[in-house]
């Protein structure tokens, strides 16, 4: 509201040029405020609105209608001329689903807000099947309905959240016939409406809350069958995409077998009615007991076919000869064992005699090599008998004679025999001739 401000009738005024410039001290007159409004508002253009007909009264040319939102408690008054209605096909009554062109109108004597018809049109159900069609294929192409998002039921679920109407069929059918397949199952119960413009809101609500509960296996939505109207809120793109984005597994279990909705493409399974729903999601647990009687059985031919396949197996070993009589084995072993024995002494006495000849054999080599030996033969060690070492070399009390020279005339000598000692004197060095009679004496 950006216009200069002024009355009819008057120049140039002094009143505040915008909304955000008045003051208390400087208001702009209620007239003025109407007149910025009115020229607000029919700017606004027309647009098509979709909504359900709750009252409608005739008043000559004129017929005053009560449009509601299809989805939420929002409802709008709307005038339109009696002639558009009647040139409508099929007459217009309360509950009429439509579409309407609005016009807003701000009427400025009474300051009313009023929404002109300049068109309207009912919706068929040619047209809500369309229109279904459009939102099945836009969601599809999203991939929203693509198997691979698909999750897996839990094979035996402890607890089973159920979304259906106050008191009706469907809840019954669900609890009754899981009940009787499996008498254990636990169920976590959440009663909705199930049609009308307040349906949307609250199934997603209660599907919202069950899916953040981590005790809930799995979640049904039950509804009994209906005409197509009664079932849009299961078309509804706001329940689709809260489906596709819950954790928990979805089964959609709406209406009858011929029914399909858009809820049965995106939950993660279709069962065709709720009494289907009730025997998809628990197993039978008289089915079970039977599989367990069957797998028993099948358990205790295999183990005894096992047992007598081994009986005859261990039968045959038995029939054997080397097992007929089993000592032989352990005879032939004993006699192998003692003819081993006796090879093993055999081996070391023979080791034990070579070695010992081997020894005896050194031992006379030792003992060939011993100055004892040479002593033995006639040899003799000649020392001086005062025991002073002849060479710087040699230790006190082994003073060995070795050459003539070391010895002369007159030199006490001890002389080493084989048998022991005696003394001796040395008369000197011989000379080469006295040697040689000596050698020939």
């Amino acid at each position: 509201m950006s216009e200069q401000a002024a009355l009819p009738g008057t120049g140039a005024s002094t009143l505040p040029a915008t909304a955000a410039d008045t003051t208390p001290d400087n208001p702009w007159p209620l007239q003025l405020l109407s007149q910025k409004l009115k020229i607000h508002i029919d700017r606004a253009p027309a647009a098509w609105v979709e909504g359900q007909v709750i009252e409608m009264n005739r008043r000559g040319g004129n017929a005053y209608l009560t449009l509601r939102d299809v989805d939420a408690e929002v409802s709008l008054p709307a005038s339109v001329w009696t002639k558009i209605l009647d040139r409508q096909n099929l007459p217009l009554e309360r509950g009429s689903r439509v579409v309407a062109l609005l016009k807003p109108e701000f009427w400025l004597k009474t300051g009313r807000l009023n929404m002109q018809v300049r068109d309207i049109r009912p919706v068929g159900l040619g047209d809500l099947l369309a229109r279904i069609e459009r939102l099945r294929q836009a969601l599809a192409a999203e991939g929203l309905f693509a198997d691979s998002r698909k999750k897996p039921l839990p094979m035996l679920p402890h607890r089973i959240g159920l979304i259906t109407g106050r008191d009706s069929d469907a809840k019954k059918d669900v609890l009754q016939n899981a009940a009787l397949r499996w008498p254990a199952v636990e169920f976590e119960i959440r009663e909705v409406a199930v049609q009308g413009n307040t349906a949307v809101s609250q199934i997603v609500r209660a599907l919202r809350e069950l899916d953040g509960r981590q005790d809930v296996d799995v979640i049904v939505i039950a509804r009994g069958g209906g005409a197509l109207e009664d079932l849009l809120p299961f078309n509804s793109e706001e329940l689709i995409r809260a489906v596709a984005a819950a954790v928990t597994p979805v089964v959609s279990a709406i209406g009858h077998e011929a029914d399909r909705p858009l809820l049965d493409d995106v939950a993660d399974l279709r069962a065709s009615t709720p009494t289907d729903a009730a025997k998809r999601i628990v197993p039978d647990v008289a089915e079970e007991l039977a599989s367990v009687r069957q797998a028993r059985e099948y358990l205790r031919r295999c183990i005894a076919r096992l047992v007598e396949r081994e009986t005859d197996r261990l039968a045959s070993l038995h029939s054997r000869p080397v097992l007929a009589s089993p000592e032989g084995m352990v005879t032939v072993r004993a006699e192998e064992l003692e003819r081993l024995l006796r090879r093993s002494s055999a081996a070391v006495s023979s080791t034990v005699v070579r070695a010992t000849d081997q020894l005896i054999h050194l031992q006379a080599q030792v003992r060939s090599l011993s100055p004892q030996k040479t002593l033995d033969r006639g040899y003799a060690v000649v020392e001086l008998a005062d025991g002073r070492p002849v060479r710087p070399t040699e230790a006190a009390g082994h003073a060995v004679v070795r050459n003539p020279s070391e010895a002369p005339s007159g030199t006490a000598l001890s002389v080493r025999v084989a048998d022991g000692r005696f003394g001796a004197t040395s008369t000197g060095e011989l000379t080469q001739g006295e040697t040689h009679a000596r050698d020939k004496a």
